[in-house]
């Protein structure tokens, strides 16, 4: 009788989700050996270290054409990875929309090991993992000091749920820059927005706007672009320096410069591959991505900052494009706007997404460290 054909790297188990998974997905049954086994399955014995002189990750990464993709990610990989292994080990990285991956399915393939090591914005889990995204619930952090004390009160109760409910180790959590109000036609403040079509890239975005009387649009940030020149958005949510790369200080005039999130995104590895790594590769990317964290929130901060000098045609505009977009003033009314939308919107929205694990997440980490208080229940 021949020899049953083996099944290829494509992780065993949970099969048949897997299958089901990428049939939707369109994509070939071994995508992990497109976009990267990195290492035998758990359980099989591992070769000493000496033995992988040129093993290679398959990594996926965030968004493309950002800094933190091509500045940052990117030569961490590709080059940064061989030096500080002494030529033992090397990476690929792709951009996760140029990967062929949907957002929302990042966390599924990385729970299933069909992308090993891979990144996930937390937009992209308001729907089916609400209890994930509490960090960067829209109008929650209007500076980057707030955002930070934010995530470091939730942190820990976060990748221990990504451990135990989603078999996966969490290595790094990334930031975008300031997410913030691109807007074609005369906007003073928050109010403002009423009636206007404006891009969102979250369900969670879209209960701020929809708070002020916009409608809100879920658009893809690969077609954003598009759907502004096609006039069906009047205005954008989106990084202040994406924003500019894009070319969007060209089609708007008004800067909203108020943070309504940051786009936060958690690099993970499935548990069984990481776990198969050579030890000292472990620890060497123990050790190593934390200093990409820590270089990534110092970019996103530095580009929140730059990216409205070059929307509205600053001199501190150095690697943007200069425009010439008006600046909207932050005022007192509008920061009191952005609480009170908080209140009265995102979180009861937030809340009846996933109940109480939500409810009992936010009372023992954020709402001692930022002193507010959860809406009664009806």
């Amino acid at each position: 009788m021949p020899a049953r054909p083996a099944t290829p790297p494509c992780h065993r188990r949970g099969a048949w989700a897997l299958r089901r998974v990428l049939r939707s997905l369109g994509l070939a049954l071994c995508l992990a050996s497109a976009i990267g086994w990195a290492a035998a399955p758990a359980g099989k014995a591992q070769p000493p270290a000496a033995a992988h002189p040129q093993l290679k990750l398959r990594i996926v990464g965030g968004l493309a054409g950002v800094t933190q993709f091509t500045q940052l990610e990117g030569p961490f990989w590709t080059r940064d990875l061989a030096r500080l292994s002494g030529g033992r080990y090397s990476a690929e990285i792709v951009a996760f929309d140029r990967a062929g991956v949907p957002g929302s399915d990042m966390l599924r393939l990385l729970q299933l090991g069909v992308v090993p090591f891979g990144t996930v914005l937390m937009s992209s889990l308001t729907a089916q993992h609400p209890l994930y995204t509490a960090a960067d619930l829209p109008g929650l952090n209007p500076d980057m000091a707030t955002l930070r004390a934010t995530l470091a009160a939730v942190r820990p109760a976060l990748e221990q749920a990504l451990r135990s409910e989603q078999n996966v180790e969490p290595l790094a959590i990334y930031v975008y820059p300031a997410q913030v109000l691109f807007c074609r036609d005369r906007l003073q403040g928050l109010d403002d927005l009423r009636g206007r079509m404006v891009r969102v890239s979250s369900a969670a975005q879209g209960d701020f706007v929809a708070a002020l009387g916009a409608q809100p649009r879920l658009v893809p940030f690969a077609q954003l672009m598009q759907s502004m020149q096609g006039g069906t958005l009047d205005c954008a949510v989106t990084g202040t320096m994406s924003g500019n790369i894009l070319g969007l200080h060209e089609h708007t005039r008004y800067l909203h410069p108020m943070a309504l999130s940051w786009g936060l995104a958690i690099f993970g590895a499935h548990r069984p591959a990481w776990q198969a790594l050579p030890q000292d590769l472990r620890a060497l990317l123990q050790a190593q991505l934390p200093r990409l964290e820590s270089a990534i929130w110092r970019s996103a901060e530095e580009e929140t900052a730059e990216g409205v000098a070059c929307n509205t045609g600053q001199p501190a505009c150095r690697r943007g494009r200069r425009g010439g977009m008006t600046l909207v003033p932050l005022t007192p009314r509008d920061d009191a706007r952005r609480l009170q939308v908080l209140r009265a919107s995102v979180l009861p929205r937030w809340l009846e997404r996933c109940g109480a694990p939500c409810a009992e997440l936010w009372r023992s980490t954020i709402e001692p460290e930022r002193r507010i208080e959860l809406p009664a229940s009806p």
